[in-house]
């Protein structure tokens, strides 16, 4: 009976590489004939969906923008460009675009909610709910909204400023119309009164302490002179013992009866 010689190792290794090399060249060539099949014109898109908040978009216009923007198939599109594309519409804060099988692409979009007005009346920026700063059309929105200023990075510390100190005037029928923040740091507001009242600088805490305190006393202040917190002109409270005070129809000026 005759029996086998065993295979050399040396023999085994080179017949594993031999394979190793044969079944790793063959999945080169499956995956570049899959990647040249899906780069063909065989797989294109056939729709594109727009969902979620479009209150200030309208589908078939946002479609339009975005659709010329986008090259491939749907399955070489790059995603990541196109929520860029629709991100880039006025309005739309976050877009989320994903493929929908068989051949189409969704995209869910979210709007910008705006809170206030951003800069002066001739800018067309406004401020969202997160401190974002945003171009629109504000002919699209309501006029009674605020407007804020300052620098651009700081958007989101003048809409939290404007949060904690509009609720301070409100009992006193006085309404911020708007509130800005120099470059120094310095904090001031326009009361719908036509009033402009110079907040200074300071931590957020310190300012709406100053503000309380100002408020507390400018009504026994008014009163003393027969007028209401309407009545005030303008405050500066940048001053480390009290304020001053500029009241309608009120004067600390004294005319010399002799020059009359």
């Amino acid at each position: 009976m005759a029996t086998t010689a065993p295979v050399p190792f040396d023999v085994k290794l080179m017949n594993f590489t031999a394979t190793l090399v044969f079944v790793s060249f063959a999945l080169v060539l499956l995956a570049a004939g899959a990647w040249w099949v899906l780069r063909q014109p065989f797989f294109p898109i056939a729709g594109l969906k727009v969902d979620g908040e479009v209150t200030h978009n309208n589908a078939v216009t946002l479609r339009a923008n975005v659709a010329p923007q986008l090259a491939g198939n749907f399955f070489t599109v790059d995603l990541a460009r196109a929520r860029t594309a629709f991100e880039s519409v006025p309005w739309v804060r976050k877009a989320v675009v994903r493929r929908e099988f068989p051949n189409r692409l969704r995209a869910t979009l979210t709007e910008h909610v705006p809170v206030a007005h951003w800069g002066d009346e001739t800018a067309s920026k406004m401020v969202n709910g997160f401190g974002e700063v945003f171009e629109a059309n504000t002919a699209e929105v309501d006029d009674d909204l605020p407007r804020l200023d300052g620098p651009i990075e700081q958007a989101s510390q003048v809409l939290g400023m404007y949060r904690l100190l509009a609720p301070l005037f409100k009992p006193y029928d006085l309404t911020v119309e708007e509130l800005g923040l120099s470059s120094r740091g310095s904090w001031h507001v326009l009361l719908d009164n036509g009033a402009t009242v110079e907040l200074g600088r300071g931590r957020s805490e310190e300012v709406v302490v100053r503000t309380e305190r100002f408020l507390r006393t400018v009504k026994q202040v008014a009163a003393q002179y027969g007028r209401t917190v309407a009545s005030v002109e303008g405050a500066d409270l940048r001053h480390n013992e009290g304020y001053a005070l500029r009241m309608r129809g009120v004067t600390t000026v004294v005319t010399d009866p002799k020059k009359k």
